[in-house]
């Protein structure tokens, strides 16, 4: 009979000597209170605590944790964004019982001073300047919630503006602007590429018409030289100059006649061209060349009685 009491004695004192012990783990932090009343603080570790006098309150994690809050609000000119804000905060180690006495809900609280700052910031930009300054808005929440959370036993340690969504119109809006703009520029270097070939073309039509006019030049100034050479062969033997020039035209003739004949493809035609033409050219040309010296010489006789 006394073993049958023993027992339960036995197991009953087991169970209160193992609840009288308690594990903590890293980076975390119980809180232990008597009848409802704070007591200590426990770190990580094997901890002790008077059975059914003491209790775990609560555990709270000491590392960095992350909130994504998603707010909606319009920007200056008139377009609804929606923003996702990320808050890494951590519970100070010193301020355990501030964090887990002072505030029952920590998320909705850091949720409502997002809320509130991105709402009263955000207005005052444009869509383009939210994109531009997303980190001002990150440190404008920061500050804020340091000031507010510090009191509560909760660091900030960094805000992110991680996401920032436009209406959907305003995005299709936005991507056909930018397209419009890439159009643009890529007409401005098509319309520069096309003005300098122009230029360009213009230029090697230039040197081309000046390359092939001062070939001209130099070829009439090699058979003006060619002339005066002949003149002075056909001189040295009896002909004079206008017999000569007139031979050498002849000649000439007689020569692009045989060119042409040479082009079986030719349709052109040089008047005269019959046999007895060179023979009257001949002698029409040395007539008009003795009339025109004639003419020339009465001129200079007439000029000199007129000095006189």
């Amino acid at each position: 009979m006394e073993n049958f009491i023993l027992i339960p004695i036995i197991f009953f004192g087991l169970v209160i000597l193992a609840s009288s012990f308690f594990m903590v783990k890293q980076q975390t932090a119980a809180i232990i209170e008597r009848f409802g009343k704070f007591q200590s603080i426990r770190q990580s570790g094997l901890q002790m605590k008077i059975p059914i006098v003491d209790k775990v309150a609560g555990r709270l994690s000491l590392k960095i944790q992350q909130l994504d809050v998603i707010i909606e609000t319009k920007t200056l000119d008139d377009v609804f964004v929606k923003l996702k804000v990320s808050v890494q905060y951590k519970v100070v180690t010193e301020s355990v019982y501030d964090a887990f006495y002072k505030l029952d809900y920590p998320h909705d609280q850091i949720t409502s001073y997002v809320f509130d700052v991105v709402r009263a910031e955000v207005p005052k930009m444009k869509l383009d300047d939210v994109f531009v300054k997303k980190d001002d808005i990150a440190l404008a929440v920061k500050a804020e919630l340091n000031d507010a959370m510090m009191d509560y036993g909760f660091d900030i340690i960094r805000t992110l503006v991680t996401d920032i969504d436009p209406d959907p119109q305003v995005k299709i809006a936005m991507n056909r602007i930018n397209a419009a703009d890439r159009e643009k520029t890529a007409a401005q270097y098509e319309g520069d590429a096309q003005r300098i070939l122009i230029v360009e073309k213009a230029k090697a039509e230039a040197e081309s018409k000046r390359l092939q006019g001062q070939g001209i030049a130099d070829q009439r100034r090699e058979i003006a030289r060619g002339l005066e050479e002949s003149v002075d062969v056909l001189n040295r033997v009896g002909i004079n100059s206008q017999e000569a020039s007139a031979l050498i035209v002849v000649t000439q003739h007689y020569d692009t006649l045989q060119a042409i004949g040479s082009e079986t493809n030719s349709n052109l035609i040089l008047l005269p061209n019959s046999p007895q033409a060179g023979s009257q050219m001949l002698n029409d040309m040395v007539a008009s060349f003795t009339a025109s010296n004639q003419i020339g010489e009465a001129m200079k006789n007439q000029k000199k009685k007129n000095d006189e």
